[in-house]
Order: structure tokens, then sequence, then C-alpha cells
């Protein structure tokens, strides 16, 4: 037997017992001639003192171990002194006098730290969070013996388990889809796989189970989810692995946009209460809901982070005409002028200012013009001279700003403007420290476009996904112009990152076809590409909608951590590769070979 109980689960009504441990040696002290060993597994530590007066043999083989090392000790438990007890550990209450200990295996010095021991709060201290990200993941199997790891790969798997748990109480079927499957031209880059039966042809790994989980609803499975593995080929963000994810993916049949909101709202609040103590704003007792217009002005983003104010404001009316050149030429040639004011932002340097400007030209903007709104009332700008004190006046009133704030204006088009005082907002509220951190604001986006203006090809595309259904249907799409047809599309965000994108499909064929014949793209470009999902839809589609939040983005909110890497047991690097498989690598020219497959160089 190499454990009779776990390193955390030992407690001072066990004292007398004889136990056996294994685990690894976190840290050897060695107290005039008496050995001390904390032995750590994942469930927790416990103290080893190994006497050389009470087992002898025992202590010879302690001498030996180091820190890593893997052991198994058999001994008896024991209370601590009262002024050796170590509040801050569950198992601070007792130590184990060793009777015997065995080395299982030893270990080299590792690369970096992996002892830790809890702080006054009794949260683990964790010196390895320092080391250099590319060593932890070419070593990554000793950094998942770091305490934060191994409680945020447990805290991962509840998670799961309470998705799970949730969806089979509600009546979902959890179905799951293939992994080999067609490409598809919509989404990111397919991650693709050579077919050796049949040369010159491929499977592509699915980027979502999008196509199989509609054709699920044609099968008359209304209520379906699966936490599926999803790839693409993308590049890394800190809140998106390169490569491969997972996702609750979920789809209904029978119900309309709101009927779907209602029924999946419940999950994220019975997720916040199950795993924070949090609060979620409601409004009339619902998530709140923004359409993508209203959030892209007052925002500057479609994923607000609403746990702070600080709209931004249009004032492209009042200063049309106005004597600074910058915002009349702006609205002269079609643009905007919008303005933020930030609270208490007079406090800022002249250097975070113009830090903030930096960062809004990389977004294509040509600057960021301000107004400090002095408190002895007057104002501190080099444009108040060009605008005039009563227009000056009339826009201070006009964004409610006070003594002691600061008014940014973008002045360019929607787009480069949304883009510029969006990212200013974010950065303005982190470092004014107006983030409430004690909130998890989820909002629901709608009624975004069907379709946009697309530079780089010059023509009408879709703007997010083709399949949704417009609103309106084919009403919509004979009689609006294609630029205000919106689309029963949404996304559900929170804290100002995008848990998922969902819709209401298109499930009528001659919808579709209208749809794409809009965007450029004849029936036979949809028959060739989705001809499948044609046939299925010809056969009697119920109406179905549903979306997919990552798994990976949900884990990281409820765990306040930064990175996508930290609750991913083997993540990729940013450049998306696996430091510790070796991976991608080369393979052998026989299965080059096999799969009728030549390397042409770069």
């Amino acid at each position: 037997m190499f454990r009779s109980h776990t390193c955390g689960a030992l407690r001072k009504t066990d004292a007398g017992k004889t136990v056996t441990l294994s685990g690894w040696v976190n840290s050897r002290r060695d107290h005039g001639g008496v050995i001390f060993l904390d032995l750590r597994d994942r469930y927790g530590l416990t103290q080893v003192t190994c006497n050389p007066k009470l087992a002898q043999a025992a202590w010879e083989v302690a001498d030996k171990v180091r820190d890593e090392f893997v052991i198994k000790i058999t001994g008896k438990v024991s209370p601590r002194p009262e002024d050796m007890v170590n509040p801050k550990l569950t198992t601070g209450e007792v130590e184990v006098f060793a009777d015997d200990v065995e080395i299982l295996n030893p270990s080299k010095t590792p690369p970096f730290t992996l002892s830790w021991m809890p702080d006054a709060d009794g949260k683990a201290v964790d010196p390895s969070q320092e080391v250099n990200e590319d060593i932890r993941l070419k070593y990554r199997f000793l950094d998942l013996r770091r305490h934060r790891m191994l409680e945020n790969l447990e805290f991962r798997a509840k998670v799961i388990k309470f998705l799970r748990d949730w969806m089979h109480g509600r009546g979902f079927l959890e179905v799951d889809t293939p992994l080999l499957t067609a490409s598809s031209p919509e989404g990111a880059r397919d991650f693709l796989v050579p077919s050796r039966l049949h040369p010159g042809k491929f499977y592509a790994l699915p980027q979502a189970p999008q196509q199989y989980k509609q054709l699920l609803m044609v099968g008359g499975i209304d209520k379906y989810f699966q936490i599926a593995p999803c790839m693409r080929d993308e590049d890394a963000r800190a809140d998106r692995s390169p490569g491969e994810f997972y996702q609750l993916d979920i789809e209904t049949s029978f119900l309309t946009q709101d009927e779907f909101f209602d029924l999946m709202e419940p999950l994220f609040i019975d997720l916040s209460k199950a795993f924070t103590k949090k609060k979620v704003p409601l409004v009339s007792s619902r998530l709140p809901r923004l359409t993508y217009a209203e959030t892209m002005l007052k925002y500057g983003t479609d994923k607000p982070d609403l746990r702070f104010g600080m709209e931004i404001a249009d004032i492209t009316a009042l200063v049309k005409g106005c004597g600074f050149s910058v915002f009349a030429n702006a609205v002269k040639s079609g643009g905007v002028v919008r303005a933020l004011c930030a609270l208490g932002a007079a406090k800022l340097s002249r250097t975070e200012i113009e830090k903030m400007t930096d960062e809004v030209k990389k977004l294509g903007a040509k600057g960021l013009a301000y107004i400090i709104c002095k408190p002895d009332g007057s104002y501190q700008s080099p444009i108040v001279k060009f605008l005039g004190e009563e227009l000056t006046t009339k826009i201070v009133k006009e964004v409610s700003a006070k003594p002691g704030d600061v008014i940014f204006f973008g002045a360019d088009t929607p787009k480069i403007v949304a883009a510029a005082l969006g990212s200013t907002r974010l950065t303005l509220g982190k470092r004014l420290d107006l983030i409430d951190k004690n909130q998890l604001a989820f909002c629901w986006i709608v009624d975004f476009p069907m379709y946009e203006w697309s530079e780089q090809d010059k023509k009408i595309d879709f703007c997010h996904n083709p399949f949704s259904m417009p609103q309106g249907g084919m009403k919509a799409l004979k009689e609006q112009k294609p630029l205000d047809i919106l689309a029963y599309q949404y996304d559900i965000v929170c804290n100002g990152i995008e848990l998922s994108s969902g819709a209401v499909r298109n499930n009528v064929p001659e919808i579709m076809y209208e749809a794409f014949k809009i965007a450029g793209y004849g029936p036979e470009v949809v028959d060739k590409k989705f001809g499948h999902m044609i046939a299925a839809f010809k056969y009697g589609a119920p109406p179905h909608c549903g979306f997919a939040p990552g798994i990976e983005r949900m884990v990281m909110i409820l765990r306040e951590e930064q990175n996508i890497r930290e609750i991913t047991a083997f993540p990729k690097n940013g450049r998306a590769e696996d430091a510790m498989m070796n991976a991608p690598s080369e393979v052998e020219p026989k299965q080059l070979k096999e799969l009728h497959l030549k390397i042409v160089g770069k």
C-alpha cells in the first residue's frame, strides 16, 4: 500500500493512528539532528518528523532525500505542541513521526522552485510565478505540481461538472460530433489532416461543431450540448489559446431569441453563485441587453466592460462648423466627433496622457485631443482657444464634466473614433481604479448588422456569421439596403471579454441563397460549399438558435487569471508551439510517402 491517507487529510482527531503517506518532498529541514520533511501531493502538505532516537533507519533515509524526491513514509500521527501549530495549513495541528521512509524515486534539481507554503491568509505563496513562461511550459510536467496550477485544474474540472449537471438537469442531450470533418471556408484557418486512403484529399479538424449541431436540430434533437474541442489555426492572445480550446456548445429548436436568453441566463447566474461571491448586476431580473449600435457609441466596443460607467457622448452636431478645424473637417467629411468624460483624470500626468495618445495612433486615430477641467473652474487645453469659451462651456455641460475631470475627444470615421475612445476608456478605468472588481458584469449584445462594407475587397460582405437569420427575413433582404439589415445575432459578454457569439440560424434555403447573393456568392457557390446543409434544410428544418461559451474564458474570469495558459493543462506558447512535446515537428519521409505528400520548402 502506497498510502492510507493523502497529504491533506490528517487532522487532530487522527492522533495515535499509524498511517502511510506518499508524495513529493516539498522541503527538507535539519534542526539539530531531527529532520523535518514537508510531504506534498495535490491535496495538501503534511509535516513528517524523522528523529534518529525513535527510528534510526528512517532518519538515515531521510538524510539522503532532497526536494522533489518521491517518497513513502509510515508513521504515527501526533498532535503538534501548541507553540508549533501552523494555523495556515489544514494539517497544521498534527505531524507524523516516521517509523519508515522509502525513496520511491529520486529527483534531479528542478529548473525552478516548486515548494510552497501558505501565507498569512492561507493562500499558497508560489515562488515560480516569476519564472520565465517558456521555461515553465518546457517543463510543464513540473509546473503542474505548483499549488496554483493544481487548484486551477481542479477548479476547471468542477466548473465543467457543474455545466454538465446543469445542462442534463434541464433536458439537454449530450452528443459528441466528429473530429475529422470537411474544410469550411468561413471563420479562421483550418487545421488540415491528409487522408491516407484518399490521396490528395484532406479532412479538417473542427473549428466548432457548428454545422453538425444544426444538423442535429434537423434530426429532431431539440436541446443539444457538448463540451466541444475546437481547433483553429490562429494567433495567440491572453484570452485565446492558439490551436485548440473547449467550448460549451449549445443548440436549441423552437425558441425565439428572447426565449433562448431566458433559458440560458440562469446558467451564468447559477455559475457565478456556485464559484464566486461576486455580484451579477441585473436589469428587471435579466442580464442587461444592449444593441450593437448602442454599445459601439457608448463604449466604443461590442464587448463592453460594464463594471464602471464613463460613457462616450456624440457631440458631432454641437461642433459642426466650429473654429477647431480638426473637428469641423471631420464632420464635413462625413465623420463624427465624440467625447469621453474621465472622472478625476486631472490627476494624471502629462506623460500618461501622451502615452494614451500614442496608443490610439496605433489604432488609426490621428491623436487624442483633451480639455482639463481645473478645480478653479477654468479649462486647460490647446484647443479651447479655437473652440471658444461659449462652445467649450456647452461641451462641458453636454458631457456633465466637473472640476478635476478630463474630457477626451475623437474626431474621425465612426469606426476609428469608437476604437480610439473605447481603448482610452478601458485604460482610464484601470488607471483611475474605477473598475468594481466585486462584479461579474454580464450582458447580451444584440442586433448586429447582417452586412458590412469590406474596404479590402471593395464590396458588401457578411459582418459576422453568414448563417444568421436576417431580421425581417426575405422581405428585409429584398426591400432594405444591405447595410441597414440587422441579423438575429448576439454575443454574451462578461467584464469586457466575449464569452460567445450566437444566432438564430437561417433555416430556409431560399432566404439563405438570397443572403449569400447580396454578399456576392451565387447559388453554385452555396451548393458547392454548403450543399449538405441546404439538402438537410429542404427536409423540414425547425427554427433553431444557439451559442457556445468558451470554457477557458469562463474559468479565467471566475478564477481571476489574466492568461488563458494558467487554466490549461498543456497549452501552446505564444508562437503556437508545444515546447514540452516539441510540436509541431518534422515527420519521417515514410509517413509523407504514405500520405502522398511532398515538402516543397518554405
